[in-house]
């Protein structure tokens, strides 16, 4: 097949009951753009049917390929794994959940096609719980505050790469990653669109309160060193309080004397201090931990076998 023109990338786990539909959807869009085009599947480990209708999908249409990974290894490293066997001009990651509308993709390429080399998206109505879309936002500000980066909805993975960003993120050999935040490093001109957003239609999220947890420390320590400097600020603050509050303590003891009933007053200060220190030695941690997968250098991923890519 000669060389397409848009890559689509779609991670998938456990997915068996919108791939269909996916494609459904997805081909005519593709078609309808007048372009080549390759859609390129990875299989994060399913267990459910989702790995077999991708294999058929792979051997009934001749733009279908797909990565099958040994286990799960994350929607991310999924990803990762898709770019470095994509060729297309620009690329674009999609969801199989079916949240993100394939049918604005269009908008998408036409943004690239203009002169950005990452084209963002920020979802409208958003169908998901109050929950959801309170901590997202939080995320959102946090996030931007703390990497210096400008991203109005960094959850959303309907996102367009020109080449250029491709071919940067494959060079990068880390183990943990945000896709969005690492591409957004390399760009020199992005941008953001409004795109749709509807209900999962199948299944269920697979971000749990954990993985999203892990996922923003992940995104918070890969990018910025910025909680470890405010962490050291605290320090010197509570330090400068802590001497200021002693001062204090040992001159109402030269004025009053010696008092039992500010003991549980100390108590409650001494247990605010060590939770602090405590929430530092995690944040360090953190920091730690990610170094200490850096230098094991294992591989981020097994791919078991390919489909498609002989055609």
């Amino acid at each position: 097949m000669d060389k397409p023109y848009v890559s689509v990338v779609i991670p998938a786990y456990n997915e068996e009951g919108n791939l269909n539909n996916l494609m459904n959807r997805l081909l005519p869009v593709m078609r309808g753009t007048g372009k080549s085009f390759e859609i390129v599947f990875t299989d994060d480990g399913s267990r459910d049917g989702s790995l077999r209708i991708l294999r058929q999908m792979a051997e009934s249409i001749p733009e279908v390929k797909v990565i099958e990974f040994n286990g799960n290894f994350g929607q991310h490293m999924a990803i990762l794994a898709a770019f470095e066997k994509t060729s297309g001009d620009i690329i674009i990651t999609l969801d199989a959940d079916l949240q993100n509308p394939p049918e604005e993709i269009p908008k998408l390429v036409a943004e690239v096609e203009k002169g950005h080399d990452v084209v963002g998206t920020i979802r409208m109505k958003r169908q998901d719980t109050v929950f959801r879309k309170v901590a997202s936002r939080i995320v959102n500000i946090t996030t931007n505050k703390m990497t210096g980066m400008q991203m109005s909805d960094y959850g959303c993975m309907l996102r367009a790469y020109s080449r250029g960003i491709i071919d940067n993120i494959n060079h990068c050999q880390e183990t943990t990653t945000f896709i969005p935040a690492l591409a957004q490093t390399f760009s020199s001109n992005p941008t953001e669109i409004e795109v749709a957003h509807a209900e999962r239609s199948e299944g269920e999220s697979k971000y749990s309160l954990y993985k999203l947890i892990r996922l923003n420390f992940d995104l918070m320590t890969g990018f910025s060193v910025v909680p470890l400097q405010l962490f050291a600020l605290m320090g010197i603050m509570t330090s400068l309080a802590a001497v200021a509050f002693a001062v204090f303590l040992m001159v109402r003891r030269f004025l009053i004397g010696a008092e039992v009933e500010g003991v549980f007053t100390l108590f409650a200060i001494l247990f605010f201090f060590i939770g602090i220190v405590i929430f530092g030695i995690g944040l360090v941690g953190e920091y730690v931990g990610r170094i200490y997968q850096e230098v094991r250098r294992r591989p981020r991923y097994v791919v078991r076998r390919l489909h498609g890519f002989e055609k």
